[in-house]
């Protein structure tokens, strides 16, 4: 370790080895250089460079001198920071003179010329220094406290997380009746179904909140035969909130989500949207309180229809082998059925459900639903933009018997998701002529669509082509179609219509075969 000399004493060393060194050999270097360091105690490069350097450097000592930013300064500049709420140097420095312009025009600052003068002039970097003592002493700023996100509150649960779930786990949606368009108001159905039996239930919503969908699953949750044990929602802000999430854990109900944009997680219910709201509400508009009471009158028929009388297929097993994917499905069960024979579900909910049954009439039911569809027709919405119109009343009536192919879902196809086209395209060719055919064929039911064309052409000749005849053909067989159903269902429709008390789940009125008319 070298030894330790004062600065005096270093200086006074390098003058003297200096000339010494310029002059000496390579070894004589080596060993003043030797000597240097021992007695110095530097580095042995900082020696060269010493004894190399041709003159003698130091420092000029400073002197005390007037400071330009004086306490003055340095007052007034904390003043503007504080009413520029602690901002940093470089957004102060840009805002300073308004700032001070605009705190001494309503009597929050009186500065000395000088002093305003100085405070314009400093620099970004010079306000940093001036306002380092009192940012060390003035502490950070509160910070304001962040709220747990909701989502992060839910789990996640995806298709393959059910396994075999036991009756009460539901999965819950959204259907808009928005007619396409998603401005404005109109009315959701918030919709749940039984992951295990299927069995569905629908409420009308006039809004989307939060505290709305509170009150439907609870109205659900009366109707459902089975307590509720979990709900599963996909990330909609309506569902994942404080208000469901209260709901569930004073309840003790299982919250869960899907994935987001994962609609496949949702399987149960997308298939529910689809193949009971949409076949039975269609995709027609649906605003207002009256709308609300038409939808929730059709689903009350609907609940029944569906969960007691109308059978589904269930995935059991899939099973992928390259690209090819194998699926295995139940025998077609009404929801009623399983949990019937489900062990989960207790005995005096099952001796309920066979009650409830045994008292239905599913020919009622239906034609309830279809005057409730009538009347949804009638108080649809208007297009709120420019495409096809709305049907009308007769048309919505005239194609019912073809709308449960909108919802059908078969194990073996694919679903259709794009809505069929209900809107001609070109002028009917027998718009003005249509009410004669009709006329021949009561009076002549056996006539043939080529005879009866045979007839049009003769009668204005040159108007109908004869590609039209194709056209006249496929018209007439729709119209024997009808004109089959009603005489098949004439009568169940004549009694529905003037005898059958409103069906509800404990009674079912119906008239006797003895009083009913041919």
């Amino acid at each position: 370790m070298g030894t330790i000399v004062s600065k005096e004493a270093r200086q006074e060393l390098i003058e003297a080895l200096r000339q010494r060194y310029w002059v000496a050999t390579k070894k004589e270097k080596t060993r003043i250089l030797d000597e240097f360091v021992a007695v110095a105690g530097c580095h042995r490069k900082h020696a060269v460079r010493l004894l190399n350097t041709r003159e003698s450097v130091s420092r000029p000592t400073r002197v005390g001198g007037r400071r330009v930013y004086d306490e003055a300064v340095r007052e007034a500049v904390i003043v503007a920071w504080e009413a520029a709420d602690r901002i940093c140097g470089k957004r102060l420095h840009a805002v300073l003179p308004n700032l001070i312009e605009a705190m001494e025009r309503h009597s929050h600052l009186e500065l000395d010329a000088l002093v305003r003068a100085r405070v314009l002039s400093a620099s970004a970097a010079t306000i940093d220094r001036l306002l380092a003592p009192v940012r060390r002493t003035a502490g950070r700023r509160r910070k304001r406290r962040r709220t747990k996100k909701v989502s992060k509150q839910v789990a996640v649960r995806t298709f393959s997380d059910w396994e075999d779930p036991t009756p009460g786990y539901l999965e819950i949606d959204f259907v808009a009746h928005c007619g396409g368009v998603l401005t404005g108001a109109f009315i959701h159905s918030l919709v749940a179904t039984d992951v295990c039996s299927g069995w569905t239930e629908a409420v009308p919503l006039l809004a989307r909140e939060q505290s709305l969908v509170v009150e439907g699953i609870e109205a659900m949750g009366r109707q459902f035969p089975v307590a509720i044990v979990g709900i599963d929602t996909d990330n909609d802000s309506a569902f994942i909130n404080e208000s469901l999430l209260a709901y569930c854990e004073r309840r003790e109900i299982e919250f869960t989500r899907s994935r987001a944009y994962q609609k496949n997680d949702q399987a149960w219910i997308e298939q529910k949207n689809s193949a009971v709201v949409r076949r039975f509400a269609g995709y027609e508009r649906y605003a207002g309180s009256i709308a609300g009471q038409a939808l929730a009158h059709l689903y009350s028929q609907v609940r029944l229809y569906v969960n007691y009388f109308q059978p589904s297929f269930k995935l059991i097993a899939k099973t992928r082998d390259g690209a090819r994917v194998s699926k295995r499905y139940d025998r077609p069960t009404t929801p009623c059925d399983r949990l019937l024979a489900h062990d989960a579900v207790r005995p005096e909910v099952k001796d309920r459900l066979l009650w409830h049954r045994d008292r239905l009439d599913p020919v009622a039911l239906l034609h309830g639903i279809r005057e409730a569809q009538a009347a949804l027709a009638a108080l649809a919405s208007p297009a709120l933009s420019d495409g096809p119109q709305r049907e009308s009343l007769e048309q919505f009536l005239s194609q019912l018997s073809q709308r449960w192919r909108l919802g059908e879902v078969r194990p073996t196809h694919m679903q259709h998701t794009a809505k069929p086209r209900t809107w001609r395209t070109r002028k009917d060719p027998f718009e003005g002529v249509w009410s004669e055919v009709l006329l021949w064929l009561q009076q002549d039911p056996d006539a043939t669509a080529k005879v009866l064309f045979t007839r049009l052409q003769s009668r204005y000749a040159g108007k109908f082509s004869d590609g039209r005849l194709r056209t006249l053909q496929r018209r007439i067989r729709e119209w024997r179609a009808i004109m089959a159903r009603k005489l098949i269902y004439a009568t169940v429709d004549e009694k529905h219509c003037t005898e059958v008390a409103p069906i509800g789940p404990n009674r079912v009125q119906r008239t006797s075969p003895e009083r009913t008319t041919a």
